[in-house]
């Protein structure tokens, strides 16, 4: 589809309203914004927010920046809420006690961080998905709990500093790599399943989640979310990170539509993984004297899952 995201942005109403209390350059609000600008004008979005940096931010009773109905659940069962909500809609249209219409006008979408997601909540939303339930999970990944005061999760990448694996003399940073959650929602076998990011003209973003919202049955979204107060990063310099990330294969973006793979966007130069580590400070300590080796090590994963992602993407194209 050809779209002119100029006029959508300027024609489409937000659907998540400014005066929210999320940090300046904080990746999640846009993340947020263009998503449920990808939902038709006559719909109508059930949401579901585990706590985390969003949840405690933009819904503080009585004040709400979400347009549509939302549900605030705790931190590890953004899954299984919005899979009750669903289930609920279909009994009632079953029993007669739904307009068949305005069921038909109703998305259910979950928003969870990456602590909610990648660990705390990863058994709710892997029954989602199993049971298949028709919705859409949007993880927007910011690499650590910053909600709670940057601690490590199982997506903060190798090496990076937080609170609970500070670089020092003892471990240089968080020692494992991160995990790869597309992947494992991509094996539960849903009918689609993507990685996406705020990037250029948010073509990438809305595309993807105008697909996973509207293809019936559970669909996945992992969006990268820059945090400026976690990573160290100038607030204004949010688009930045996003285009590094994408431009280094740190964050691939692709899409995997029943099963088979496509990559939406291949750099024309693959920039070295300095060029995203260097304007961060959460990595500060692999550019000092002695510590070079955690570079190489951090580019020969980066290498190793983009050209793993190519060959499926080949493999794809045989079949």
């Amino acid at each position: 589809m050809a779209y002119n995201m100029k006029e959508i942005i300027a024609n489409k109403p937000s659907r998540f309203s400014e005066g929210h209390r999320m940090c300046a350059g904080c990746g999640a609000p846009v993340v947020a914004r263009h998503i449920l600008r990808a939902l038709k004008e006559e719909d109508h979005a059930v949401i579901a927010n585990a706590t985390g940096c969003m949840e405690v931010s933009t819904f503080t009773y009585p004040y709400t920046a979400w347009t549509d109905s939302f549900i605030h659940t705790a931190f590890e069962c953004a899954g299984s809420t919005l899979s009750g909500v669903e289930a609920a809609y279909k009994s009632l249209k079953k029993q007669g006690k739904l307009d068949e219409k305005e069921d038909e006008h109703t998305k259910f979408i979950a928003f969870g961080g990456d602590g909610g997601t990648y660990d705390i909540g990863i058994q709710a939303l892997s029954g989602a998905m199993e049971r298949g339930h028709n919705l859409t999970y949007v993880c927007y990944d910011n690499g650590a709990y910053m909600n709670t005061g940057i601690q490590r999760s199982s997506a903060t990448p190798r090496f990076a500093d937080t609170t609970t694996s500070p670089a020092g003399k003892v471990i240089p940073g968080k020692m494992q790599s991160r995990k790869d959650l597309t992947e494992i929602l991509v094996s539960h076998h849903i009918p689609y399943a993507a990685q996406t990011i705020a990037f250029m003209d948010f073509r990438d973003l809305y595309e993807k989640a105008e697909k996973a919202i509207y293809t019936d049955g559970p669909t996945f979204l992992n969006v990268f979310s820059p945090c400026p107060r976690g990573w160290g990063y100038p607030t204004e310099d949010l688009m930045e990170i996003n285009k590094l990330a994408v431009q280094t294969c740190y964050w691939p973006l692709y899409e995997v539509v029943d099963g088979k793979y496509k990559i939406t966007y291949k750099p024309a130069k693959k920039l070295p993984i300095e060029e995203f580590l260097k304007p961060q400070k959460r990595f500060r300590h692999m550019f000092k004297e002695g510590n070079e080796w955690m570079i190489e090590e951090f580019q020969k994963e980066v290498d190793r899952r983009w050209n793993d992602l190519l060959a499926l993407e080949e493999m794809s194209n045989k079949e």
